[in-house]
């Protein structure tokens, strides 16, 4: 069975072809700026890569470009369209309407588009999308993976939040969560190395990126997790504030004269570890800066891994224990500085890593970095987002 992913965003579209009987990705790639001059396709087999640049007013051309690209006698992957049995589609925001992988419909586009305001930057390029596939491609099976859908088994003590209980009821306001594919990824990868039964495990898994967050996965389901109503809250990001007292958002638009909508993109676009910093939101930039000397950078750094390490903490009196840590996304798999930091001083928990081990670069697979005598597994794990909406897709079928 080959499988196609799509990730689309506004004016981008990512997708990866997947054989699923070996799980090997046979074919991926991305359209750029979609609706926007100097529109290109970037597509990859293990013939090597090619660059297509041709006008993509909409998702739907960019969708034919990309099943062109597949199919094509020179760099395509597969023979025919017949090959692609299914697509699986990411889809950020589920609500409480959905708290799994369904096929789409009709009427599950539907409450797509009335949950679409609940993610406005990500929801309606993700049904744009989906959209252009039923277009071009109005027989194949396709399957909507959602980012929130793992964080679905939070009990009702952990998504609620203090308000009139009901607004929750009529406006749905509570914490959902995200990077859900990726948290669950990891997490099951960690119980498979660590060869107990899922039921037994408690991992806390620290998705750090450009937006970043954390998940207590206790018995193999998630408990809690950082992120809330949006990806705003949580840890610290690049250039996303994470959790901060409501209250400044008035003290805000007093003093610098913001509307709401100012308010909210501030701490979305102005804050993070780009805002203390004023170097940049990428970590390389900031431990380069760090090492030079940079006060700034290093304050940015040091936040980032304080708020970090609060939530592990937190996660392991939640679940009474911990059996491992994982760190992935880009930060958690490449920047060392940032692992050492939150593992630092974190003996009372049993966490201790190897830092000769830890220094080392990853290789894709999965790296233990923890100390001889540390009694808690703490692993470097690269997520695979796109394998996950693939798998998912492929079990839906076959259901």
């Amino acid at each position: 069975m080959k499988i196609l992913v799509v990730n689309a965003g506004s004016s981008s579209l990512k997708y990866q072809l997947i054989d699923m009987d070996t799980e090997k990705v046979i074919a991926k790639g991305g359209c750029e700026r979609i609706g926007i001059r100097g529109s290109k396709l970037t597509h990859k087999t293990s013939r090597g890569e090619t660059a297509i640049e041709k006008d993509m007013p909409n998702h739907k051309v960019a969708i034919q470009l990309v099943l062109d690209a597949l199919v094509h006698p020179e760099y395509g992957a597969i023979k025919s369209m017949k090959e692609i049995d299914a697509v699986g589609h990411r889809m950020v925001h589920s609500a409480e309407d959905f708290d799994r992988t369904v096929l789409v419909t009709d009427q599950v586009m539907q409450k797509c588009k009335q949950n679409a305001e609940l993610a406005p930057l990500h929801m309606p390029a993700n049904i744009l999308g989906v959209e252009a596939c039923l277009e071009v491609m109005p027989n194949t099976p396709m399957g909507l993976v959602f980012d929130t859908a793992f964080h679905s088994t939070m009990p009702p003590h952990a998504y609620m939040y203090a308000i009139d209980y009901n607004d929750y009821k009529e406006l749905k306001i509570r914490r959902y969560g995200f990077h859900g594919t990726s948290h669950k990824y990891v997490s099951q990868e960690a119980i498979k190395y660590l060869g107990k039964p899922a039921e037994e495990t408690k991992i806390v898994t620290c998705h750090l990126g450009g937006g970043s967050s954390i998940s207590a996965v206790k018995g193999g389901k998630c408990i809690d997790t950082s992120m809330g109503f949006t990806p705003l809250a949580g840890v610290p990001m690049g250039t996303r504030s994470g959790d901060i007292d409501p209250a400044v958002l008035e003290y805000l638009a007093s003093k610098k004269h913001f509307s709401v909508l100012d308010c909210i993109n501030y701490l979305n676009k102005n804050g993070g570890v780009a805002g203390i910093s004023g170097v940049s939101s990428d970590f390389r930039d900031l431990t380069k800066a760090a090492s030079e000397g940079n006060e700034r950078a290093q304050l940015a750094l040091d936040v980032f891994s304080y708020c970090v390490k609060k939530y592990i903490g937190s996660y392991i009196a939640a679940m009474n224990g911990i059996d491992c840590l994982v760190f992935t996304a880009g930060i958690g798999e490449n920047t060392w500085q940032v692992r050492r930091d939150i593992c630092k001083d974190m003996d009372f928990f049993g966490i201790s890593i190897d830092q000769l081990r830890n220094e080392q670069k990853n290789d894709g697979s999965i790296h233990d970095i923890s100390a001889a005598d540390s009694k808690v597994k703490v692993l470097v794990i690269p997520t695979n987002e796109e394998l996950v909406i693939a798998r998912e897709t492929k079990e839906l079928l076959e259901k």
